[in-house]
């Protein structure tokens, strides 16, 4: 896996990146040289927060987790990914085309589900079909408020393209503007 660590408002000591390195290197054997990972590391308050991305194909894998130390959120969002992997294994393995690259994952029993969490079956229960109209991001931000939704799918005035505004629970704001 071709890895990039950083940190933001905080240096990554080339020790540090070597710790992250090897505790990431265990995604290696089911993710391969195919995937591309960043682990960005900044403070946040008196903690520190690591985010961990992990991207194959058209997959991505993210866990986030805040420790006292970088090296600590770093295993707590290890953590974090393979539970993610973990739960959704039965619904991978459904998908096998999709999720090919992760065949030895499937195989290997010493990931095997634990039996002290329920499988969750997710299914659609519903689908809304709606028109989305042309607004400033801010003008979606009103809509979204309003609505009292946490995020709200609309087109760009800027640019005709589809995007999405949505509540971080730091209580900001965040824009999604996709690539296609």
């Amino acid at each position: 896996m071709q890895l990039e660590i950083f940190g933001k408002d905080i240096r990554v000591s080339d020790q540090q990146k070597e710790k992250i390195e090897v505790k990431l290197g265990k995604f290696d054997r089911f993710f391969g040289d195919e995937a591309r990972g960043e682990v960005k590391i900044q403070p946040e308050g008196d903690q520190v927060r690591a985010e961990i991305t992990i991207k194959i194909r058209r997959h991505f894998y993210r866990a986030e987790a805040d420790a006292p130390d970088s090296i600590s959120a770093v295993e707590q969002a290890i953590n974090k990914l393979e539970r993610q992997i973990r739960k959704q294994k039965s619904r991978m393995k459904k998908q096998k085309k999709e999720y090919a690259y992760m065949r030895d994952f499937f195989a290997n029993e010493e990931f095997a589900e634990p039996e002290a969490e329920p499988q969750m079956e997710m299914d659609i229960i519903r689908r809304k079909s709606f028109q989305i109209d042309p607004m400033t991001a801010d003008e979606a931000i009103i809509q979204m408020e309003m609505l009292g939704h946490s995020f709200l799918l609309y087109l760009s005035e800027e640019n005709q393209k589809v995007a999405l505004v949505y509540k971080r629970n730091d209580g900001n704001y965040g824009l999604i503007e996709p690539e296609y």
